[in-house]
């Protein structure tokens, strides 16, 4: 795909909340704060990454082989998805909402690939999701709207309290009131008998700089380290309110599902 004279976008941190409630059969519901980046993907492979660090080593750093399959260029990844899928007009700006390296570690639950025409219209949204297991998988949510709840069936195993019954319901919003630059992901999952999950992350936007990226190091110390560990302690939590145990299925032979 070819990005055209796109204007150059810099790359931006969000610090917000991650948010998460299960409904049954115990209630266990946990938020805690959060940072997260929002990379303009097509800017950067033309103009740099600015004070990010980008494939090289730093406090916080971005690497494209964390994302896709682990090539070179993220980028060229997606747009290798997307032909594949018969989404060919997606040529605009592509922003990555992700989280960063920390000290060189990363985990990545999910990330979320907002893909625009070159008109700036919203084309397509990749969800890319990452288990425990350091197994992947995309949902691929076309044509979507912000604020339109988007739906997708559940193929890829996450978690070992929940089955591959049923679907995701997701739903994102963008607003810019009062200068705040905001962004909401918002993911809730419906088994075969009605919703059990429901779950977000959002934050406030700014642009990346040295104090931006202080502040996200030094007021979120471990914050990657500590969703690997808030994951495993929710899960001894379910364990213990005795939430039935589900044995890990093989994972999709389609990566991606649409």
């Amino acid at each position: 795909m070819s990005a055209g004279a796109l204007p150059a976008a810099s790359p931006l941190i969000g610090f917000g909340q991650v948010r998460h409630t299960r409904l049954r059969p115990s209630r266990n519901a946990f938020n805690y704060p959060t940072f997260f980046l929002m990379l303009p993907m097509r800017s950067m492979q033309r103009h740099g990454s600015g004070a990010l660090a980008h494939n090289r080593r730093a406090p916080l750093s971005f690497f494209d082989r964390d994302h896709g399959d682990g090539r070179a260029s993220a980028l060229d990844w997606l747009d290798e998805v997307l032909r594949r899928e018969g989404v060919d007009d997606a040529d605009g700006e592509v922003w990555l909402h992700t989280y960063p390296r920390v000290l060189g570690y990363t985990f990545k639950p999910v990330s979320f690939w907002y893909c625009h025409q070159a008109d700036g219209s919203l084309r397509a949204i990749l969800v890319e999701v990452h288990n425990t297991f350091g197994e992947r998988h995309c949902y691929l949510l076309d044509a979507p709207q912000y604020g339109r709840e988007l739906k997708a069936d559940k193929v890829f195993h996450v978690s070992p309290f929940c089955t591959l019954e049923g679907g995701y319901r997701f739903r994102f919003m963008r607003s810019v009131e009062a200068g705040l630059d905001r962004t909401v992901a918002r993911i809730d999952y419906d088994d075969s008998t009605g919703p059990l999950l429901e779950t977000s992350v959002g934050g406030t936007l700014e642009p990346v700089s040295a104090a931006s990226l202080r502040k996200a190091f030094w007021g979120y110390p471990a914050m990657t380290f500590g969703v690997i560990a808030r994951i495993h302690w929710q899960a001894l939590k379910l364990w213990r309110k005795r939430v039935p145990f589900v044995s890990k299925p093989k994972p999709p032979e389609i990566f991606v599902t649409r």
